[in-house]
Parts: C-alpha cells; structure tokens; sequence
C-alpha cells in the first residue's frame, strides 16, 4: 500500500498539532478534588478524579477545592457547579508556588521578623518549601531526601529545645534565636519509613506524632505534586501547597 507524498516537515507538523490536540483535550477534560470539608464531603472526597460533563450539587456548608491544569477553584454551597472551568494553561506560578516546589530550600532565617499588624503571626505562617518539616503538623510526611530532611518552626525567636522520641530512642534538636531552621539529627536519630516519631517541646502546645513516606522521584509541577502527595496521604504538605496555589492566584503570592 502506497501512502500520499507529503513533505516531511509538514508531515512532523501535522503529527505534533494532532498531539498537542489531543494533550489539551485530556488536560481540559478532567479535574480533581483536592480538598473537601462540609455535609458533602463523603461524596467529593480528597482524591477524586472528575470528568468536564460532572456536576457537583453542594448544601449550605460545603467547600470543595478543585485543580485543573496546575490551577485551583474553590466551590461554596449550596448550589450546582461544573466539574471544569476556563483555564489559561499559560499563567505563570506564582513566587510562593515556585519556592514551594523547589528541591533544594534555601536556609536562611528571616532577619528582621517584626509583628506590625501588618505582618502574619507566627501561628497563622507555613513553611515556604514543601520538603521542610514544620514540626507543629502531625501525619505523614513525605522526604525529599532523608540526609538533609530540615526542621523548620515559624517563630525564630528565643532558644527552645525539640525533643524526638522513637522505639525507644530519645534526641534533643536545639533551635537557637534568630533561626527557622535545623537539620534533622540523622546521626542519632535516622529516618525510617513507617516509623512513628514523637515529637515535643520546641514551643509545641502538645506532642505531635510524625510518619515519614519515602518518594521515587520529586514532581516539578503543581499538579504532580499534588498526585504524589495523596497517593503517599502526606495530607499536611499538600494542604500548604493548595493553599499556597489558592493565595497566588488572588494575587497575594
């Protein structure tokens, strides 16, 4: 069978615009829910993958938080919402978003750190990196690199003490004034997988309790990311990312 001359360039073009088609037609065809609390919530649970024909009917209480194409929208009951939404693929992230997907945090302290009304409290601030531990959130926590995994706190000021029990192990983790950050003590205390981690002090109100998921490879979109975030239930990493996505694109990060 003989098929029409065409020319190769044109024939290379023709393919990538068939392709391109097609990648744009799944990108617009499908969005997840990545955050569900309210009386509906155990029928849009975390996770959910929605195609662009679904309907989501919500009552007085609900809010579901959906991302398509590396983008969220928010829904308030009560009301009937489509799945799918207008989406402009070309929108740049966000600086917060860029430094929270970022392999390798910067470790610096935030010099300066004033409470002007301003200025957010250190209760109502998140880690600016994904791969940080702030020690304040219990769950799964999923490791970008276990030898150079950080503790992070969002106040840096005064000295205090974190104390880290596991298996009978104990480890104390100084944080001194002026900084956010400290290594995790691997020399005495290394990370393993399915192991719970207890951890107090360090300004904690209460002990919290922490599990760390290992990761094959580390995401560089928004959307991978939050794919891997819930396959491995590290719901405390991509709750700050959701947010953090949320924020940038009111125009606020």
């Amino acid at each position: 069978m003989s098929f029409p001359d065409l020319p190769m360039q044109r024939l290379g073009l023709t393919a990538a615009a068939v392709m391109a088609v097609a990648m744009v037609g799944t990108a617009a065809a499908q969005s997840m829910v990545v955050r569900s609390t309210g009386p509906s919530a155990g029928k849009y649970p975390t996770g959910a993958k929605l195609k662009s024909t679904d309907k989501l009917t919500l009552v007085a209480g609900d809010k579901i938080v959906l991302m398509q194409a590396g983008k969220t929208r928010t829904l308030s009951g009560p009301g009937t919402f489509g799945a799918t939404g207008t989406v402009q693929a070309s929108q740049s992230l966000g600086g917060n978003v860029t430094r929270m997907l970022a392999k390798g945090p910067t470790m610096r302290s935030r010099g300066g750190f004033s409470r002007d009304a301003g200025t957010p409290q250190p209760a109502d601030l998140r880690a600016p990196n994904l791969w940080l531990l702030d020690y304040r959130e219990g769950g799964t926590f999923c490791v970008a690199d276990p030898a150079t995994l950080m503790l992070w706190r969002p106040n840096m000021e005064g000295d205090t003490a974190l104390e880290i029990e596991s298996a009978g192990k104990k480890a104390t983790v100084a944080l001194v004034d002026g900084a956010n950050f400290r290594k995790w003590p691997v020399d005495v205390m290394p990370v393993q997988y399915g192991t719970d981690y207890r951890l107090s002090g360090g300004g904690l109100a209460q002990p919290v309790t922490v599990r760390f998921a290992a990761m094959d490879n580390i995401p560089d979109t928004v959307e991978g990311s939050v794919d891997m975030l819930m396959v491995k239930g590290c719901s405390p990493q991509l709750n700050r990312l959701v947010d953090t996505v949320s924020e940038a694109e009111a125009g606020q990060g």
